[in-house]
């Protein structure tokens, strides 16, 4: 079992296979142009893999596997059934923009995916395209189709903006009733990446619902980011609310990017690589970095105090 230095137990595993994305969402990455990482700097899925196993065999039982946009990365699929493989069990699941979905569900699902959480930030045009910076909506819908056609557990994500989507959001919250998907409104998590700077609070989000749904809190399920809501008529929707860093006490995470950093916390920058120890299949080494990493897992983040973070996004998914 893996534990940190405040005694909460670490299961959960999110992969970050590649820091490239089709998007330039406003909330996530930066107007100026930027240089990717070279690919030969990524591990490869069979490094990746090596860790995998190892933290399955650690106490892992979940793994997101995340971007950027983790679609983008050639032959996403034997990835993950590398991993279904070796723990058909294990809770598996991908965060997408859901543009390359059409053209990859079945694939995913027959490799042994379960679940899929999609971003989708407004249904109307010229709104997705002002946030994606590009036209993005028809695929996006596309993709969300497939992922339901062929049986892919759906949650859909929503990034409240000011004077952007705010108009959007119960629009999105019947889209996603009518068809049993729960949705997540995610406040705006200042970053220095970003191109805009204010998105929506819980209150303001819960404000707008409230003009035409009656609904009430429910408890916190285990480690959740999210906290729930239930309307009249029992459909649930979820508010993930960073500032108020409540949920921290229940943490179960730690994240790996595509370079083989292990990241304690999404706020922070502090990392250490097992890239070298799993390039040299030195499993050891790589499991004790990680028991390292962990013993520095903040006790909580700090959007509630600077309110700022120099964390990209696109490097290590949500």
């Amino acid at each position: 079992m893996l534990v940190d230095g405040y005694k909460r137990k670490v299961d959960y595993l999110r992969i970050s296979v590649t820091e490239r994305c089709n998007f330039r969402c406003q909330y996530c990455m930066p107007e100026k142009p930027f240089s990717w990482t070279p690919q030969e700097n990524l591990l490869s899925y069979e490094e990746l893999f090596l860790f995998v196993k190892a933290s399955i065999d650690e106490g892992i039982s979940k793994i997101r596997i995340t971007g950027g946009e983790p679609l983008l990365r050639k032959d996403l699929d034997s990835f993950i059934k590398m991993i279904h493989d070796y723990a058909p069990e294990l809770d598996l699941s991908i965060t997408t923009n859901g543009s390359l979905l059409g053209e990859t569900a079945q694939q995913l699902k027959d490799a042994g995916l379960k679940r899929i959480n999609i971003s989708l930030d407004s249904l109307k045009k010229e709104t997705a395209h002002f946030i994606a910076k590009k036209d993005v909506l028809d695929s996006v819908l596309k993709g969300i189709e497939a992922a339901d056609r062929v049986g892919l557990k759906i949650k859909i994500n929503c990034v409240p903006l000011k004077d952007v989507n705010d108009s959007d959001l119960l629009d999105l919250l019947e889209f996603c009733k009518q068809r049993n998907y729960e949705i997540r409104f995610i406040e705006f998590m200042e970053n220095s990446h970003a191109s805009v700077k204010q998105g929506l609070s819980s209150q303001e989000i819960q404000e707008i619902i409230k003009t035409k749904y009656n609904f009430t809190k429910t408890p916190r399920i285990g480690s959740s980011p999210s906290q729930g809501y239930i309307l009249d008529d029992g459909y649930q929707f979820g508010i993930i609310e960073p500032h108020l860093d409540d949920f921290c006490k229940d943490c179960n995470r730690i994240r790996l990017t595509a370079e083989g950093f292990l990241i304690p916390c999404l706020y922070f920058e502090d990392a250490l690589s097992i890239a070298d120890a799993i390039k040299e299949k030195n499993i050891t080494d790589a499991v004790n970095i990680l028991k390292i990493v962990l013993q520095n897992k903040p006790e909580k983040n700090k959007w509630g105090s600077d309110n700022s973070s120099d964390r990209a996004f696109y490097q290590t998914g949500g």
